[in-house]
């Protein structure tokens, strides 16, 4: 499958305008919109109760919009779901398998009902090549599988086949960090033959290492999303480095800089990403050494995000 395979290249994968799902009287999506572009790894991120399991199991059709539209590959997921799945593939981190078969019994359950010829020889070739990457024994039966290989088999089933769109919702859970890795390779190679995914994860390293958008969601709707270096942008960059001068002169030379510290001759402060150009030939200036630029990673984008939403909260709670 190539990028254009799909028909999608250039529109939406996804698309989702305020969408609600209420269980009784508790709101777990609250007016979310989501955009993923066909042929983008897409970070859904946020912590527990966020909302994000609810919407992955709308786009599976496994659960119905209170309100909202939800289109996947262009159609209605619940409506639709039958030809949908033919064309996706989805892993869950909570998924329940069949105790009594085998893992690979399982695998070919799940590929069969995809529509996938699971005896024919490219198919069965792809397995045995999953399976040794994954170091999945198919012969075990899932009762005796750790939470780990069971999540080995729904990875195997997903990566088995082709598909236009993957979602992935906690998908390394119970893996271990060399397996975690194979993962993200094979989601890469899905992603450079055209493949479009919504990844959601508590794992930020992991997200930050595979997508190229990101969307925070928080209490059932997304709060920001944007491409890393867009986020980045609109949060600080850290500098540190080595100078002999005092703090008065540091501060002098760098205005823009804040929280500016010093332990013995070592400097830190955060700039915003677009004075640190400006800042290098007064740094220079300076006759500073060791300088290190970090720019924020998935993780303190993140935290900065919901500090930013808590100091608000707390703001309009105070003003009320």
């Amino acid at each position: 499958m190539n990028r254009s395979s799909t028909g999608l290249t250039g529109s939406a994968a996804v698309r989702i305008r305020g969408l609600e799902k209420r269980y009784g009287r508790v709101r777990a999506v609250d007016g979310l919109d989501l955009d993923v572009a066909a042929g983008e790894v897409h970070g859904f991120l946020g912590p527990n109760g966020a909302g994000k399991t609810s919407t992955m199991r709308i786009l599976l059709g496994l659960s119905k919009a209170t309100r909202g539209d939800v289109r996947v590959l262009g159609g209605d997921p619940w409506s639709d779901a039958v030809s949908l799945h033919r064309r996706m593939a989805a892993v869950s981190g909570d998924a329940a398998l069949w105790p009594g078969l085998t893992g690979g019994e399982t695998i070919d359950l799940l590929t069969s009902l995809r529509g996938g010829a699971v005896r024919s020889r490219p198919v069965r070739a792809k397995r045995a090549a999953l399976l040794e990457d994954f170091a999945l024994d198919p012969t075990k039966r899932v009762r005796a599988y750790s939470r780990g290989n069971r999540q080995k088999v729904l990875l195997v089933a997903a990566l088995l086949l082709p598909a236009e769109l993957y979602l992935f919702d906690e998908p390394t859970t119970g893996l271990d960090p060399l397996m975690q890795e194979v993962f993200a390779r094979h989601v890469r190679a899905s992603h450079d033959v055209g493949a479009t995914v919504l990844l959601s994860s508590h794992v930020l390293s992991e997200a930050q290492a595979l997508c190229t958008t990101v969307s925070i969601v928080r209490a059932g709707r997304v709060v920001e999303t944007g491409s890393m270096a867009e986020l980045r942008r609109r949060t600080r960059t850290t500098v540190s480095f080595d100078a002999a001068g005092s703090i008065r002169e540091v501060r002098a030379a760098l205005p823009e800089a804040r929280d500016l510290s010093v332990t013995g001759a070592r400097f830190s402060c955060s700039v915003a990403e677009s004075d640190v150009v400006a800042a290098l030939p007064r740094l220079a200036a300076l006759d500073v050494t060791g300088l290190v630029i970090a720019p924020p990673s998935l993780e303190e984008l993140f935290l900065h995000q919901y500090e930013t939403e808590s100091v608000s909260a707390a703001t309009a709670w105070s003003t009320s």
